[in-house]
């Protein structure tokens, strides 16, 4: 393999030897760079189809079980939480201690996410993600053994680190392994397996709801998947493009040598090889307190942290948390109907997470999240007329239909679009050197809008009402909608480098000679 990676050297040198790459306009470049649309269309046989490469789809697998933590950690507290009030009677009589154990977790993916970021670029992405599986472990072995409701939520806090970390980690770990035609499909993936792990959670609750210490196994049994992803980490390669910020290009051949035919690996190699080369002098005075002062940096990271703060502020978890009194509205009031409702919840998020597998590289992310914000829109208006008209007395069975109605258009509409378009372009938008960096700072944003909703929603239902809430919720949706028109572009099927390209056109404009006058 040293040979090899010898010989694309070779290759591309003497290549760039006969090409002055600085005369050359980025719309030119962008047509001959490995991935792009103008490389596959000239070159059609070279296209990668994830079906079809089990290597591919193995990688993805098993970064995609960070997913199934995250979501599993973040279904599971309801269903435990009501066997944890009959073992700790402090609990039972404390709603700040209720409160506590479900929101610590969240604090802590907060910390997990904005340290995540660092590790990534400081140690890798693949020990980024076994370090994450040692903290879930942990945090899940201390839960399932908590004598008192203090060493719970110490659990908790180390499970919402884990979280945390894996939420960042991830989608990067999928973006820098994934060829540009199929990285969105590929990063869905994870979010497909967020959603999975919340149904798995409710089968989880319902399982051990009558086996002795039935909360114990409830969380302790989120330390299953961590303890599996850390051994088949272990066999797994490291991110190419993380070997090759790191100079470590042999290492990074081998892994790019089983994605790749030989054609097209020859290709991106020496595209790689010479980034390396011309930008060792950047990384090498890579300073994280100087990452906002590009331009392209922060147009970058105000759609990416936007698209995450959106996600939250659009009402995903107020209206999850809200569907057992949406069912109760029609009239249905059993706690087994309510079990029931988060499997068929759970089940529809799950099933939109699949649709927008596919439409994420056919219709593109910008065009698939403007669609998703005009459902929730319009669901969400569906909820809040539901919930005026219901106050009010008039008609209650019939409205009580129409908010189960519009519950299920929301999800619907929500799951294919702003569920994984968030993850996807944060894991895609921003430059090599900072992606690591940049992608924790954004799930860290998601945290966090994650905590203040969680931490509002609820007085402001109570202050303005549950109907006013909802347009509110709407209210926002719109502005999102305005967001994703004005400030997030299409990035469908275009290479890292061309993604850096079009935000340096955003920037600075098309003429790239503007960027150092401007600067000067």
């Amino acid at each position: 393999m040293v040979g090899l990676g010898n010989k694309f050297d070779e290759i591309f040198r003497s290549h760039c030897e006969s090409v002055d790459l600085v005369s050359v306009s980025p719309l030119t470049m962008t047509n001959s760079i490995p991935g792009s649309s103008g490389y596959l269309d000239m070159y059609p046989e070279r296209k990668v189809s994830a079906f079809r490469n089990p290597y591919v789809m193995g990688l993805t697998a098993v970064a995609s079980i960070g997913g199934l933590l995250f979501g599993y950690d973040t279904g599971v507290i309801s269903g435990a939480l009501l066997y944890i009030k009959d073992d700790f009677p402090a609990v039972k009589h404390s709603h700040f201690l209720q409160e506590t154990i479900v929101s610590m977790a969240g604090a802590g993916a907060i910390v997990g996410a904005a340290v995540g970021g660092w590790i990534n670029d400081a140690f890798g992405r693949k020990k980024a993600t076994i370090i994450a599986d040692v903290i879930f472990t942990l945090g899940a072995i201390v839960m399932a053994a908590a004598p008192d409701p203090y060493v719970l939520i110490l659990g908790r806090v180390l499970v919402g680190l884990g979280v945390g970390i894996a939420s960042v980690t991830a989608p990067v770990y999928i973006a820098e392994l994934s060829p540009s035609e199929i990285r969105g499909a590929l990063v869905s993936t994870n979010v497909l397996m967020i959603t999975g792990g919340q149904f798995l959670s409710y089968l989880t609750n319902l399982a051990f709801t009558q086996v002795p210490g039935t909360w114990r196994w409830m969380l302790g049994a989120s330390g299953v998947p961590a303890v599996v992803q850390f051994f088949l980490m272990l066999l797994l390669p490291e991110s190419p493009r993380w070997l090759f910020m790191k100079n470590r290009n042999e290492e990074a051949v081998a892994v790019l040598a089983n994605i790749y035919d030989i054609a097209r690996l020859e290709d991106e190699v020496a595209l790689l090889t010479t980034q390396s080369e011309n930008d060792c002098h950047k990384r090498k005075d890579i300073r994280y307190r100087d990452v906002f002062k590009s331009k392209e940096i922060r147009l970058a990271f105000l759609a990416g942290g936007g698209l995450q703060a959106f996600q939250q502020f659009t009402g995903i978890n107020t209206v999850m948390y809200y569907s057992p009194t949406i069912v109760q509205m029609a009239g249905f009031h059993s706690n087994e109907l309510a079990i029931l409702l988060s499997l068929i919840v759970a089940g529809l998020n799950a099933t939109g997470t699949v649709l927008g597998i596919y439409l994420i590289d056919h219709a593109g992310r910008r065009k698939l999240a403007l669609f998703s914000l005009g459902g929730v829109i319009a669901s969400l208006i569906i909820l809040a007329l539901s919930f005026f008209n219901q106050s009010s007395g008039s008609g209650s069975g019939l409205y009580g239909w129409l908010a189960v109605l519009g519950l299920a258009l929301y999800i619907a509409f929500f799951s294919p679009g702003m569920g994984p378009v968030p993850w996807t372009v944060n894991s895609e938008v921003y430059p090599e050197e900072y992606r690591g960096i940049c992608g924790g700072m954004s799930a860290t944003v998601n945290w966090v809008s994650n905590l203040i909703v969680a931490q509002s929603f609820l007085s402001v239902a109570d202050a303005v009402g549950t109907g006013p809430t909802f347009l509110i919720i709407a209210f926002i949706a719109v502005l999102a909608f305005v967001f994703v028109l004005v400030y997030v572009p299409e990035t469908k099927g275009l290479t890292f480098d061309e993604v850096e390209l079009l935000w340096k056109e955003r920037a600075w404009g098309i003429n790239p000679d503007a960027q150092s006058l401007l600067e000067n």
